[in-house]
């Protein structure tokens, strides 16, 4: 008897794409083999018609399941109300745009079959916009410093995961998810397969430069206590160096007593080091207000209504 496999797909704007990318899931589940399936598509308070088309589909066929979700809560938020509703051995998300080809899914199922406990898509050439691949390599960067993603393994958004992780991911349930940073606390037996890239053939990526902010701190601040410690090592050195200049402005005082003493330079060293405390001043109060928030339930997503999906079902 085959596995039941789980298609999670977040959509915000995508009446235009989403029913096509139904189908190719749809054609590509029916290719493997005994398995059977499941398709659950979230809508992130879309401004269109997105969740009437996806209405339709779960009309169409009970094997598609629609949430909505009140407002826009973005992208990692949707994917959590997604795993809540799964019944799937296997998990495998991907984009509502097209550019996650639906049709090698199977190459990440077989990665899970040959023992990987996550499977995610490699690209060697992304279609996205230079500011997306821009946003991406910060993204990656930002993964691998402050959340300990090894060097060679490449994130995207189109994965698959066996079902434990993702049980484990749904435990997490304060406000501020991070489903890469949740992945990588759960396991490390974490693998690359090679799939294409396809270009957007509709619409703009739903990723503002907000949005990608708010993603990096999202990760770092959540899942990570380094640049605390970061905050640390540059306060110390700043109090080292200061020292240093008040030694050197001492001896040169000593040296030769004519010297006028700079107001230019000590204006420098009180902006620079004000500037600094400012700032990690910020990231302190960035991890303080994310704790009252979390502290206050504020929560992960709110579901408005459900289409083909048992009440009590969602984990």
């Amino acid at each position: 008897m085959g596995q039941l496999i789980s298609f999670v797909i977040p959509c915000y704007r995508s009446e235009k794409t989403i029913r096509g990318v139904v189908e190719e899931v749809m054609a590509a589940a029916e290719a493997l083999s005994d398995d059977t399936y499941e398709i659950i598509l979230i809508n992130d308070g879309s401004p269109d018609d997105t969740f009437s088309v996806i209405k339709s589909l779960c009309e169409a066929d009970t094997r598609i399941k629609g949430i909505n979700l009140s407002k826009n809560f973005g992208q990692h938020a949707a994917l959590m109300a997604g795993f809540r509703h799964v019944k799937g051995d296997i998990v495998v998300c991907l984009d509502d745009d097209g550019q996650t080809p639906a049709n090698e899914a199977g190459k990440l199922i077989a990665g899970i079959e040959e023992g990987a406990d996550v499977v995610y898509a490699r690209y060697e050439h992304k279609k996205h916009s230079w500011f997306r691949n821009f946003g991406s390599k910060l993204n990656e960067l930002m993964t691998r410093v402050m959340l300990g993603k090894p060097k060679k393994l490449y994130i995207s958004s189109y994965f698959a995961a066996r079902r434990f992780v993702i049980d484990e991911v749904i435990r997490y349930e304060n406000a501020y998810p991070y489903v890469i940073g949740l992945v990588l606390r759960a396991t490390k037996n974490i693998v690359n397969v090679d799939v294409t890239h396809r270009e957007r053939e509709i619409g703009t990526s739903g990723y503002t430069l907000g949005k990608l902010i708010n993603l990096w701190v999202n990760g770092f601040t959540s899942f990570s206590v380094k640049p605390l410690r970061i905050a640390t090592l540059i306060g110390a050195f700043c109090a080292f160096m200061g020292f240093c200049y008040g030694i050197y402005t001492i001896v040169k005082k000593f040296v030769n007593p004519a010297v006028p003493m700079g107001f230019s330079s000590l204006m420098s060293a009180v902006v620079f080091i004000g500037g600094m405390q400012m700032l990690l001043l910020g990231l302190i109060g960035e991890y303080i207000g994310r704790v009252y928030v979390c502290m206050n339930n504020s929560p992960q997503y709110v579901i408005k209504e459900i289409v083909n999906v048992e009440q009590g079902q969602g984990r």
